[in-house]
């Protein structure tokens, strides 16, 4: 059997491989990327990991055969390890194999820090700060617009914007109910009821450029290749639904192709594309500087009103779906192939 290469999912994708059920992983695309390469893709869960070897499922002549292989030398990481028992399983795969993406859910405000010492990546951060009371009121005294998030949530749950209007109220928009007009003691009132003991930061919102009138950012993926080099797989744009103050596409925002984003706000499609892409790159190579195993991110990024580009947040496990809803299908076969391109790299090094 030439070239293993271990593909590690969560429990319920791999159990829905021979049904072909597996959520938003394209398996098929796997499939056709270890072809063109000449490896085996061999697919994993955690819970089937032990010391030495693992029950999986090998894919190869077209078919898949259920069995038990020595650990893999290398690992792509698409599952999540929320509970200790899986943590300590991926350790466990981590003695024998290397495992890139190990850690692919990022705290926030951890991510700002590492970012945060690096000179050239500091204009591309909005002013972040860990949530209290107190860092609150000073924020809403300084600012008059910001996010309060969780450090560890994905696509946009939990998030509250707060905008102070022209009366010095603020308006209030949270989850799915109608924005209110509350005075800053009441806001803070009611962020504070949110938040209760869990961990959430302040962030500085910029001005999102606008399509049509609503605020949109940008996915971009970026990973690493076959000389283990950062690069830039794709950019889609993600535009809010109407009223609505977050992007992501599971709370009703629509994919649009960058290039038409940027024309409608008055930016050089191209330049803005290459900018964008640029400060995507120094990103990925500066967290990756920190965090090593670090080789395929979706970073949010955000363009305001006059062209800067800010980083949103980084997406350890990026689902790739926006690409798809566009029909880019090259760049969108191309997020599956740049890993197992990584992945081909590490094994010949």
């Amino acid at each position: 059997m030439h070239s293993v290469v271990g593909i590690l999912l969560d429990r319920k994708t791999y159990l829905g491989i021979l049904r072909q059920k597996t959520g938003y992983e394209r398996i098929d695309l796997y499939n056709r990327a270890a072809e063109n390469l000449g490896i085996t893709p061999f697919y994993m869960c955690l819970q089937h990991i032990s010391e030495k070897s693992v029950l999986g499922l090998c894919y190869e002549n077209k078919k898949y055969r259920l069995i038990r292989l020595p650990i893999p030398k290398v690992t792509h990481n698409r599952a999540m390890t929320l509970t200790s028992y899986l943590q300590k399983q991926l350790r466990l795969l981590s003695n024998s194999s290397i495992v890139f993406n190990g850690q692919n859910r990022h705290d926030k405000l951890r991510i700002h820090k590492l970012l945060s010492t690096n000179k050239s990546v500091r204009d591309y951060l909005p002013e972040s700060m860990v949530y209290s009371s107190e860092q609150l009121i000073d924020a809403m005294e300084r600012l008059s617009s910001l996010y309060i998030k969780p450090t560890n949530s994905s696509i946009g749950k939990g998030v509250i914007k707060i905008t102070k209007k022209e009366n010095e109220e603020w308006q209030l928009c949270w989850s799915n109910i109608e924005p209110k007009m509350l005075s800053d003691k009441k806001a803070q009132a009611f962020i504070h009821e949110k938040v209760g003991t869990q961990s959430y930061l302040i962030q500085h919102a910029i001005s999102l450029a606008t399509y049509q009138g609503r605020p949109y950012d940008l996915r971009v993926s970026a990973q690493r290749g076959d000389k283990g080099k950062w690069q830039i797989t794709g950019i889609a744009g993600k535009v809010a639904a109407s009223g609505r103050h977050v992007t992501n596409l599971a709370k009703g925002g629509e994919a649009r192709r960058c290039e038409e984003l940027f024309r409608a706000s008055g930016f050089d499609p191209y330049r803005m594309k290459a900018d964008v892409e640029k400060a995507a790159l120094i990103i990925a190579e500066s967290l990756s500087e920190r965090i090593p195993a670090m080789a395929d991110v979706g970073l949010d990024v955000g363009v305001d009103q006059y062209g800067r580009i800010k980083l949103i947040e980084v997406n350890g496990r990026d689902q790739r779906y926006e690409f798809k809803q566009l029909k880019m299908v090259q760049t969108f076969n191309n997020t599956y192939e740049t890993p197992l391109r990584y992945a081909k790299f590490l094994l010949n090094r």
